[in-house]
């Protein structure tokens, strides 16, 4: 599923020109642990912003950047634990914040994931060859990050309805930015203009995040163990850890969720999604506002058969939030039900789809009727950031949002929460859901009837993609030893 087969004659080309360029890769294991980072680049990012295009931030992408934009070293893992007072429920919830990564979003580990075992093979050619980013938002933008910071050449596709502001930045790094019709809602759009550029005659190779198994094991190999360090650090001698809750989104994060359950096999998985579009709940289909999950099919990499349940959340709600938490009147609403301003000021660090996934993660614990002693986690996948403009929309559409706006908010959308529109997955619950993937994947997209069969019945399906790990590091440490670059330092 991620092949590592190597293209001497084009691996050769990469290495001449990440030596032109300065270009040293991390590997794996030093994004799941910096202290593995050689002590001269620590030193030189000292002088680097987080966001800079520059390869050395190839080393930031990690769940352990010092929450800072310019010169940070590298810590524990970021996170918040949200209050009671805020949740309205007893269990603790956690989530580990994408905020302080390079472009401000986790997608750019997701798209390293894609990219770098290629481009250490061979199999990826930067000196005639575009890469492609289909995505609903942040994987376009990690990836065109990412690519410029390889010496690659790229193209991002996302839909013309997604924020300003990612188009805005996409414009100062990706070669050329394509706009699909329609909203976050509209992937096989991009799929589409995948085909047609494939059709096209250019040398490109396309990064699909919904099939692309690098997604799935950077998240499986990064993310979950990220999060098994948070869990370390908080729980206590009687607390017990429930389950993960994160958007399906291209099927890459939820796979935090297939290593969480093999320290914690009693834990479950909760896949979010819109209740407006419920492709997993009904095998349904619409439009909804939570930017960047993108819907009406089931990923590729989406290990349905390890998901224990689904969660739909109405748009509005985290709409609603993203108001709470960052207007003026909303702030000082919740800092009357008690929480710290400084804490409530740190809520800019949840996007849309962010909210989405707290409002999951309430729902979850109040289905399972979960106490103190009970852990869940859920993932701030990027900040308010890319959203401000959408702020302004909002106030323009509906009016300046007032205190009773807040209360109104906080009361229906906080604490009023409920556990409608939830299914808790049986086994031909699961694999209805995999079924799905029968009329995206085998019958627009090429992969075979056989696949499709394995990924179910064949266990050993998915315990393999993590098994390439070590291969891939030791491609990436030959890699840098052909550029020689790490005897420069």
């Amino acid at each position: 599923m991620i092949d590592l087969n190597v293209n001497p004659q084009a691996l050769e080309r990469a290495v001449q020109r990440a030596r032109e360029r300065n270009i040293i890769i991390p590997t794996l294991k030093q994004q799941r642990d910096p202290g593995l980072i050689p002590d001269p680049i620590v030193t030189k990012l000292k002088n680097i912003g987080l966001w800079d295009i520059d390869p050395l931030n190839l080393f930031r992408i990690t769940w352990h950047n010092e929450p800072v934009v310019h010169g940070g070293g590298f810590g524990g893992v970021n996170f918040i634990e949200f209050p009671r007072e805020l949740t309205g429920v007893a269990a603790r919830i956690v989530a580990p914040v994408g905020k302080w990564f390079p472009t401000g979003a986790h997608k750019v580990g997701a798209a390293f994931g894609c990219l770098v075992p290629r481009l250490v093979t061979g199999q990826f050619d930067p000196s005639t060859q575009k890469a492609v980013w289909p995505s609903t938002g942040n994987y376009c933008r990690g990836g065109a990050y990412d690519a410029t910071l390889l010496g690659c050449a790229s193209i991002a596709i996302l839909p013309e309805e997604m924020s300003q502001e990612r188009f805005e930045w996409l414009a100062s790094v990706a070669g050329e930015t394509i706009k699909t019709p329609g909203s976050e809602s509209n992937v096989k759009e991009i799929f589409d203009k995948c085909w047609e550029l494939r059709k096209s005659g250019q040398d490109l190779v396309i990064f699909n995040q919904f099939d692309e198994f690098g997604n799935y094991l950077w998240h499986y190999e990064i993310t979950g163990p990220a999060m098994i360090e948070v869990l370390e650090g908080i729980m206590g001698p009687g607390d017990t850890f429930r389950g993960i809750v994160s958007a399906t989104g291209s099927g890459g994060t939820i796979a935090c969720g297939d290593y969480l359950k093999k320290r914690f096999p009693a834990s479950k998985i909760a896949a979010a999604e819109a209740l407006q579009c419920p492709t997993l709940l009904q095998n349904g289909f619409g439009a909804h506002r939570i930017e960047g999950i993108g819907d009406k099919h089931v990923p590729w990499i989406h290990n349905t058969k390890n998901t224990d349940m689904i969660i739909a959340v109405d748009d509005q709600t985290p709409i609603s939030l993203i108001r709470l938490f960052n207007e003026p009147a909303g702030k000082k609403y919740l800092v009357s039900k008690g929480l710290p301003e400084t804490w409530v000021n740190g809520l800019e660090q949840l996007g849309i789809s962010c909210a989405g996934n707290l409002a999951g993660a309430i729902k979850f614990a109040k289905y399972y009727e979960l106490g103190p002693n009970d852990i869940i986690m859920t993932v701030l996948t990027d900040s308010m950031e890319m959203y401000t403009s959408r702020l302004g929309e909002l106030t323009k559409a509906h009016g300046e949002f007032t205190e009773s706006d807040a209360a109104a908010v906080y009361a229906q959308h906080l604490q009023g929460l409920t556990i409608d529109n939830m299914e808790e997955l049986t086994y031909y619950g699961r694999k209805r859901i995999h079924n799905l993937k029968y009329y995206t994947w085998v019958e627009q997209q090429g992969k075979t009837f056989e696949e499709i069969q394995q990924q179910w019945y064949n266990d050993d399906y998915w315990e393999s993609i993590p098994t390439c790990v070590d291969q891939i590091d030791e491609l990436i440490e030959e890699f840098n030893a052909k550029t020689g670059l790490l005897n420069n330092l």
